[in-house]
C-alpha cells in the first residue's frame, strides 16, 4: 500500500510541475459543453434532453486527452524501466499511475458537473445524478485507457492509434451514464444505470490493471 501511495504521490507532483497539461483538458470540458447552449439558444427543453449526452461525450473527450502522458513521460526518461525493476509488485505501481491520472483528469470533471448542468437547465436530482454517474465513470474511464495508453508506448502516431483502440471500449460507459441523467430527467428508474455502471468499475477494478501492466512490460521489452 505504501507503494501505491509513493505512485500516486509521484505522479501528482509530476502532475503540478505541468499544470497547463491539466489545464488544457479541464479548459476543453467547459468549452465544449458551453458552446451547445450558446449554440442552440434558450430552449430549456432540448437542452435538458440533450444536457447528458453532451456533458458525457465532453468528458470521456477529456479524458482521453490525458491518457497519453500516463506512461509516455516515464517511458521517454527511462522511469518506467527503473519501476519495472522496483521491488514492489509492478500491477502496484501501474495502478497508483492510473488513480493519479483519475485524480488529475477525473475528478476535477465530476466537481464541475453542477456548474455545467446548470447551463443546461438541469433540475438538482439531475445534477445529483450526474455527478454520481460521473464518480463511477470517469475511474473506469481511466482504467480503460491506461490499456490503449501502454498498448501505444513507443508508437509513432500513438494517439490517434490509441483513440481507435480506446473509443468502443467507452461506448457502454457513455451509454449508462448518459442514460442514467436522461433517465432521471424525465422521471424514470435509474437504478439499473447505476448498477451497470458499478459493475463495469468492479470489473475494469479486478483485470484492467494486470492488462495495463502486462502491456507496459511488452512495450519496455
Amino acid at each position: 500500500m505504501s507503494a501505491l501511495l509513493a505512485m500516486i504521490h509521484r505522479d501528482l507532483l509530476l502532475v503540478m510541475r505541468r499544470k497547463s497539461e491539466v489545464l488544457t483538458a479541464l479548459f476543453f470540458f467547459v468549452v465544449v459543453t458551453s458552446l451547445f447552449p450558446l449554440g442552440i439558444g434558450a430552449d430549456a427543453a432540448l437542452l435538458r434532453k440533450i444536457a447528458p449526452g453532451v456533458i458525457w461525450v465532453a468528458a470521456l473527450l477529456s479524458t482521453l486527452l490525458g491518457l497519453q502522458r500516463m506512461f509516455a513521460a516515464d517511458y521517454a526518461d527511462g522511469a518506467l524501466e527503473q519501476i519495472a525493476l522496483s521491488p514492489q509488485p509492478m500491477v502496484l505501481l501501474v495502478t497508483g499511475k492510473i488513480i493519479a491520472h483519475w485524480i488529475v483528469c477525473g475528478l476535477p470533471l465530476v466537481i464541475l458537473a453542477p456548474i455545467i448542468g446548470i447551463q443546461f437547465d438541469l433540475g438538482a436530482n439531475s445534477l445529483y445524478v450526474l455527478m454520481a454517474t460521473l464518480l463511477l465513470g470517469t475511474p473506469v474511464l481511466s482504467l480503460l485507457g491506461s490499456i490503449g495508453a501502454a498498448l501505444t508506448l513507443g508508437v509513432r502516431g500513438g494517439s490517434v492509434l490509441m483513440s481507435l483502440l480506446i473509443l468502443p471500449l467507452y461506448i457502454p460507459v457513455l451509454i449508462f451514464g448518459a442514460g442514467a441523467v436522461y433517465a432521471q430527467s424525465v422521471g424514470l428508474e435509474t437504478s439499473g444505470h447505476f448498477s451497470l455502471l458499478g459493475a463495469l468499475l468492479i470489473l475494469a477494478l479486478a483485470f484492467v490493471p494486470w492488462v495495463s501492466t502486462a502491456a507496459v512490460k511488452i512495450a519496455i521489452e
